[in-house]
């Protein structure tokens, strides 16, 4: 049993898993894709273009398109620096030369040769013309005297012929070395067969059938196995074109050189015939394919044609994977990579990243991440700002509990403290139950009433008790946030909305009895959802009318009179417009007095509804700076100055002091002080 373990064990073979998507790769995650995406949107991407640049970029662990497509640039320039087009004609120079000095060695020692025919041999031989094929005809009909050099020129009219076969056929040169006559009628039976076929498919009477035969009888001729004669045309005119671009590629002389050359190939321009009517098949039936272009070429390295020919379709596959990452075209997708391609050209690891791509964009669509709307564009749903704003929520937590030295602490967002007690439950209360006092009233009832509880307990609505919690202060809350020019010119539009989404996750999810409004201060200001916040392109109008924005504020305000209002403003600059009594917008820079005092009068109103404010002031202008000092004092509010980074963290903090009922922080300071009591939970 042992033995047959082992020999089990040696036979074993492991591969690619390439039956559909790998079932033990780890799933794509979406978060850092989420956060990049949501941080573009924010600074006025749209989602369809910000899911576009993710995957340009890639993440930190992962490659993006743009890497791929440096890889696929990096390989075609290395191709074109690296070869010229020299080889085919460089062999056979050295081959023509090899043969010649062997000829010439012979000559000389053979003492029995007439010396009139060895001077006449040696004078042709001296007297050859420079141009290898002008050589290759002269000597044609010369009577070889060596035998190796003789077995050298043979070669050179094999090589010819392994060459041109190899343009068309891959792999053609390594197979026919050493062919023989019988090597040979078999190529020139398999060209004509196959040219007769794709005549008969040009004028539509070639079908499956003749197919089967003809593979039946030359199907060693194509290890590419093609099932159809549109596999098998693909193929062949793929590799054509190729052949074609590197005749195109070559100097005049160079096609020359070639060309007189062509004739001798196999001994016969039988050859060559075939392949012509070979290439005119291919173009009529494939003109879709580059026959036109050229590449040059000048390095060190000489190619064959048969290879030139792979480096050509190399450089053609390098230049398809060029557009299909550049994503540029209309209908782009990621599924359009050729993930075959990008492993024979950049290696499995690219392919790798490819797929990744691949299953990220399917997965954002998929998902309820990204949606198209009525106008066809991709917008964010609502699943996504949720999760958007838990992530951007858990780092404000982070950053709090980090400078309080606490670790979060889940709190219920709806019903307040417990106070101990319990009582009956009545319609329209959301406390939780306590199950314990719930399950003994049922029992008693049943007992009773003489009920048997062997079959379980019944629980009727009036067995039902909740559990009494304290009774908890609601809060409106009114975030403003400048929208001005300054805000977007100095970076800090992306930190505004980061901070009002996650302020509005913590109410909507853990403190859903309090009431926020979002209000955007620009030159006029304007109640915004937190979508249409998000979504804001960065506003490049002049203007922060903070008076219009504490009249919204405060009319949020009187229209929850129960509720404490907390006013929070987001700010970079001193007031510059306000509302006239007409309606219309008055902008002065520098601040005109009277918008000054419009501003000052709503705050003073929202100082009588009992706001607590706090000022956010961002940036270090010591004018602005003087005119939130006087204003947070006035109105007995507070000034936090913090770092973009920090402010999310700021504000979210001011909002959970202010709603315990105490300071913000201190009046013209840093925020220092709010950042004591109890932590909260963004899970």
């Amino acid at each position: 049993m042992a033995r047959a373990n082992r020999r089990l064990t040696r036979d074993a073979r492991y591969g690619k898993y390439v039956d559909g998507p790998d079932p033990l790769a780890a799933p794509v995650d979406l978060k850092e894709a989420l956060d990049e995406i949501g941080d573009d949107v924010m600074a006025g991407y749209s989602p369809e273009r910000a899911m576009r640049e993710f995957l340009r970029r890639g993440g930190r662990d992962q490659a993006g398109l743009d890497d791929l497509a440096r890889r696929v640039a990096e390989k075609r320039r290395e191709l074109a620096q690296k070869h010229n087009l020299d080889g085919t004609l460089q062999e056979i120079k050295e081959l023509l030369e090899k043969a010649v000095l062997a000829e010439r060695k012979q000559l000389a020692r053979d003492v029995e040769m007439d010396d009139g025919d060895r001077t006449l041999a040696e004078m042709q031989l001296e007297n050859l013309p420079a141009s290898p094929a002008a050589a290759v005809s002269e000597l044609n009909g010369y009577e070889w005297q060596s035998s190796e050099a003789r077995e050298d020129f043979e070669k050179i009219k094999d090589l010819l012929g392994r060459e041109m076969l190899d343009q068309r056929f891959a792999g053609m040169k390594n197979a026919l070395e050493n062919a023989t006559d019988d090597d040979r009628a078999a190529i020139n039976a398999m060209l004509d067969d196959l040219n007769q076929l794709l005549e008969a498919h040009r004028r539509g009477e070639a079908g499956q059938e003749q197919f089967d035969e003809f593979m039946a009888q030359h199907g060693d001729f194509f290890p590419e196995n093609p099932q159809t004669i549109e596999e098998l045309l693909d193929t062949l005119a793929q590799r054509s074109a190729a052949a074609q671009r590197m005749r195109n590629s070559m100097t005049q002389e160079q096609r020359d050189e070639l060309d007189a050359l062509a004739q001798q190939a196999f001994g016969s321009p039988e050859l060559m015939q075939s392949l012509a009517e070979l290439d005119g098949n291919l173009q009529a039936l494939r003109p879709g394919e580059d026959w036109g272009g050229s590449e040059r070429m000048d390095g060190e390295e000489g190619l064959g044609l048969g290879d030139g020919t792979g480096v050509f379709q190399d450089i053609a596959d390098l230049d398809d994977l060029a557009e299909q990452l550049a994503q540029s075209y209309n209908g782009s997708r990621m599924d359009d990579l050729d993930l075959d391609k990008i492993s024979r050209q950049l290696g499995d690891e690219a392919a790798v990243d490819a797929r990744t791509l691949q299953q990220l964009e399917k997965a954002l669509r998929d998902s309820g991440t990204l949606k198209r709307g009525t106008d066809g564009q991709l917008k964010l749903t609502p699943k996504a700002m949720r999760q958007l704003g838990k992530a951007l929520l858990r780092d404000v937590a982070n950053t709090i509990s980090g400078r309080q030295g606490n670790r979060e602490v889940q709190q219920a967002g709806a019903a307040g403290e417990r106070s101990g007690a319990t009582r009956e439950w009545t319609f329209g209360d959301t406390e939780p139950w306590d199950v314990t006092r719930t399950i003994t009233n049922a029992i008693t009832r049943s007992a009773g009433s003489g009920g048997s509880t062997d079959g379980g307990v019944r629980i009727e609505i009036g067995d039902v008790e909740v559990q009494e919690t304290e009774a908890r202060t609601q809060a409106c809350v009114a975030l403003l946030v400048d929208t001005s020019f300054s805000m977007a010119m100095d970076g800090r539009w992306v930190p505004m909305k980061r901070t009002a989404l996650a302020l509005h996750t913590l109410i909507t999810s853990r403190f859903r009895g309090d009431d926020l409004q979002l209000i955007a201060c620009g030159r006029h200001a304007e109640v915004m959802d937190i979508e249409q916040l998000t979504g804001l392109d960065a506003m490049y109008a002049k203007g922060t009318n903070l008076h219009h924005a504490l009249l919204l504020a405060n009319r949020h305000f009187r229209k929850h009179p129960n509720a404490q209002p907390v006013l929070l403003i987001v700010t970079d600059g001193e007031p510059t417009s306000h509302l006239e009594s007409s309606g219309e917008v008055y902008f002065a820079y520098p601040p005109h007095p009277l918008t000054i005092a419009h501003a000052v009068r709503e705050l003073d109103n929202a100082m009588r509804l009992g706001a607590r404010t706090t000022f956010f002031r961002l940036g270090d202008d010591p004018g602005l700076a003087r005119f939130v000092q006087s204003m947070a004092k006035r109105a007995g509010g507070t000034v936090v100055a913090p770092e973009l980074d920090d402010l999310g963290a700021a504000v979210v903090g001011s909002y959970l002091g202010s709603r315990r009922g105490t300071d913000g922080g201190a009046a013209g300071g840093s925020g220092g002080s709010f950042w004591g009591g109890r932590g909260f939970w963004a899970g």
